[in-house]
């Protein structure tokens, strides 16, 4: 990938992060991460882009919240 790709992506990692601690509010990021059996510092990580999140993590963390999943 080249760098434009690469910043791209991040950007769209940032903004889904930021997302999700919007959305999760209702939730602790420990009972979400729970909910979600994963550990609360991966959450952190994903909710900060520091860690990509996969299909089927992003398809749980939308069910829990109850919010639509946009590709």
């Amino acid at each position: 990938m080249n760098n434009k790709t690469t910043n791209n992506y991040l950007q769209k990692f940032k903004s889904l992060g930021k997302n999700i601690t919007k959305v999760r509010k209702i939730f602790s990021q420990n009972l979400l991460a729970e909910k979600l059996d994963i550990s609360r510092e991966h959450l952190a990580k994903v909710e900060t882009a520091k860690s990509a999140a996969g299909f089927d993590l992003l398809i749980n963390i939308a069910l829990i919240l109850n919010v639509k999943v946009r590709i």
